[in-house]
């Protein structure tokens, strides 16, 4: 399957701004573009790029005073193939998990997970295997909040969502993971394209999603508490232990947003006789 994504994103900058662009795709990505995943400007500025520690690209640019727009366009293949589902086996011991997976078992920006182990442990400590749990707090966190762009909050935490049974993709995503995380369940944060393939349209303009993935059986699984069922067609950007490490900008002074149009859609394969 070919999918054609991109993005056209415009800010206004009432002064020299140096910001920092998380809209790439992710490297473990790279092998199945069929063209390049290059960011464009207007103005044509200067850009350079990085890995953070998390193996994200990173790109820096220096913003004149003025409108300043960001745009891509590229194609990828993807397998067409759903979210795997992680088999039924019995959770990881913290002494059997490798070094590098146990930061997502703690607390961070917005999976406050410390100020919600009793209440984790309450639900779901009666339940028995890693994935058992996983899909008892997917659908547990799929039914406690209801989706509502105009209700974003950029400062929403875990905990929040508990109260507030409101939010976007992204409170869906850092809720379960902070529920796993209290329940021994190494999770962690992405972001990335995730379009309208094999599912009915959504009226909604558009959006980069966020999602969560699991490390179960020795490797990590994709969890969507938002749609709470196996998608097709996700590009993963990147990834962290909550949406505070995969901003998709970071402006040092002020960049107003004007423009936001982001594109994933399905291509026709081309057949050849």
């Amino acid at each position: 399957m070919l999918i054609k994504a991109g993005f056209d994103i415009a800010f206004q900058c009432p002064a020299q701004t140096p910001m920092l662009l998380q809209l790439n795709i992710h490297p473990s990505r790279d092998a199945d573009l069929l063209s390049p995943d290059v960011i464009n400007s207007d103005p044509r500025l200067p850009m350079r790029a990085y890995v953070d520690h998390f193996g994200n690209r990173v790109t820096r640019v220096d913003v004149p005073p003025g409108l300043v727009t960001f745009s891509n366009s590229f194609t990828i293949h993807d397998s067409g193939e759903p979210d795997e589902t992680p088999p039924d086996t019995d959770l990881t011991p913290i002494a059997g998990l490798p070094d590098e997976v146990l930061l997502y078992l703690v607390s961070s920006r917005y999976c406050d997970s410390d100020k919600l182990a009793d209440f984790a442990w309450s639900m779901f400590g009666g339940i028995a295997g890693g994935y058992a749990r996983v899909r008892a707090i997917a659908d547990f966190v799929h039914s406690k909040i209801r989706f509502s762009y105009p209700d974003a909050r950029p400062t929403r935490c875990a905990s929040d969502s508990v109260q507030e049974g409101i939010g976007v993709c992204r409170d869906f995503a850092h809720l379960a993971i902070a529920l796993c995380r209290c329940m021994n369940i190494p999770a962690r944060y992405c972001t990335g394209y995730l379009g309208d393939i094999g599912v009915p349209v959504d009226v909604n303009p558009m959006d980069f999603s966020g999602w969560s993935e699991v490390y179960l059986d020795g490797r990590w699984y994709t969890m969507d508490a938002r749609h709470n069922h196996p998608r097709i067609g996700r590009i993963v950007m990147g990834r962290g232990r909550d949406a505070a490490d995969v901003p998709l900008s970071t402006a040092f002074g002020v960049a107003n947003l004007m423009r936001f149009d982001v594109v994933t859609d399905e291509q026709a394969t081309v057949r050849t006789a």
